[in-house]
């Protein structure tokens, strides 16, 4: 995982819950290929897994994630490429299934009134720099902590246990 990204911006209100990053009608299907298929369907951009690229940054106001703790909602975004998500607060067990699939997720107070969808975003990981390069803005988010790097510098806390045990032989 890199220190800093460059994406466009996917903007989306607050309370997205889980069943609009993934709708549980879906929740039978087992294979990435085919949930990756519905992330966000049931939210104003239904269609985004076809427009999504890899690398592009969801943007959201407060409580992104709440709901169930289906993991499918984090599976979802990681299927699409996310390159992190910026949002005022997030649920607390969203956030915990993002990091340990390996998803940056990042607290940016403010963040839904300083960017559009569009706007080229650039965030660095451990300083908590936000810059909207298309507005020159820059705003300062809750950098990660060492912890939570390692998580998502190792690709999810699986990879992360499994590198520890293996140094440990």
């Amino acid at each position: 995982m890199e220190q800093v990204i460059t994406g466009k911006a996917w903007k989306f209100g607050s309370n997205i819950d889980t069943d609009q990053i993934y709708p549980g009608i879906y929740v039978e299907l087992t294979e990435m290929e085919d949930i990756r298929k519905h992330a966000m369907s049931g939210s104003e951009e239904p269609d985004l897994a076809q427009k999504f690229k890899p690398g592009e940054i969801i943007v959201a106001g407060t409580n992104f994630g709440c709901g169930s703790s289906r993991e499918h909602a984090a599976m979802t975004l990681k299927g699409i490429g996310v390159g992190a998500v910026l949002a005022e607060s997030f649920g607390r067990i969203f956030f915990r299934n993002a990091i340990n699939l390996g998803i940056p997720l990042v607290i940016c107070p403010g963040i839904s009134k300083e960017v559009r969808k569009g706007d080229e975003l650039k965030i660095n990981f451990e300083t908590g720099l936000v810059e909207n390069q298309t507005t020159g803005k820059t705003m300062k988010a809750v950098p990660l902590s060492q912890y939570v790097m390692n998580i998502l510098k190792s690709g999810g806390i699986k990879n992360l246990v499994r590198e520890k045990l293996q140094n440990a032989k």
